[in-house]
């Protein structure tokens, strides 16, 4: 079948199936099989596939046809510009948790207290795939990333993105930040934030949903961590400065209080993404 004749008639049997990037996510299964950039893909409509490709690619459209996540699919994600392992155990990294890192380097790169103590200690709390500990560990030219994950296996998952960006970064299983192997300064925690109600996509609900619930309202992971942070015995976890967390904007006003009650105020919001610090904040952002 030649590359024009395949990309119409896998779009609309996508297309029939509800995948609304239809003719996207066609393009891309083509493209990774060919192993060519979509410029070229569209440039040869009448160049045949060859049949052991377009046997591999039929199983691939089958498995997206059923709503399973493209990212499983091709077994990769992009985050940060970057390649990162997924696979059934971890969530697929979302472009909107890249404000986090972006919020991360300019808390860093300018002139706030934090910005003078280098190198700085950085947990990944719920790291999933690893790709926000290990692009903050690249993005700053700091070793001083911990990722924490209460799943065994994503930790594997995170371990294998580590050294797949010749990383050397400690991966321990905790629930949240209980039993911290060290003192952080900063948390980078993207939790479960879905209220369990919230109806979600079908791809989404083939991802683990541990990993996507939060509770009836959604917030009860981040309770459970800022009442870590708030222990009268946990002063290793109490030396926390910042913490950022992600969340539906809706729930943004009740994660501030919540974060209240552990003495940290919000210093900053990017759509999803909120900055908080320890004791007095000194500004709000957007």
């Amino acid at each position: 079948m030649k590359i024009n004749r395949w990309l119409i008639v896998t779009t609309k049997k996508l297309s029939n199936s509800n995948i609304a990037s239809s003719r996207l996510d066609s393009l891309i299964l083509l493209e990774d099989e060919l192993g060519r950039d979509r410029a070229w893909v569209l440039a040869h409509p009448e160049v045949e596939i060859k049949p052991e490709q377009l046997k591999k690619l039929n199983k691939k459209v089958a498995r997206r046809a059923s709503h399973e996540p493209l990212a499983y699919i091709r077994g990769f994600s992009e985050f940060y510009g970057r390649k990162f392992k997924v696979n059934k155990h971890v969530l697929e990294p979302r472009p909107e948790s890249e404000a986090m890192i972006d919020m991360l380097k300019n808390l860093l790169h300018h002139n706030s207290p934090i910005s003078r103590v280098a190198p700085w200690k950085i947990a990944d709390i719920g790291t999933g795939c690893g790709a926000l500990g290990i692009s903050a560990a690249l993005e700053l030219h700091n070793p001083e990333v911990d990722l924490y994950d209460i799943d065994a296996s994503c930790l594997a998952v995170a371990r294998h993105n580590a050294h797949m960006h010749e990383l050397h970064l400690h991966c321990y299983k905790r629930d949240l930040l209980n039993r911290p192997a060290r003192k952080y300064d900063i948390l980078l925690a993207n939790l479960p934030y879905v209220p369990d109600k919230w109806q979600i996509n079908p791809a989404a609900a083939r991802e683990p949903k541990s990993a996507i619930f939060g509770g009836p309202d959604g917030l009860d992971v981040y309770r459970r961590l800022f009442d870590q942070l708030n222990s009268s015995k946990g002063r290793t976890r109490r030396g926390v400065k910042y913490v950022f967390t992600e969340a539906l904007p809706p729930q943004h006003q009740k994660l501030r209080q919540i974060a209240r009650h552990a003495n940290y105020n919000l210093l900053e919001t990017d759509n999803f993404i909120q900055l908080f610090k320890q004791g007095e904040a000194l500004r709000v952002k957007r």
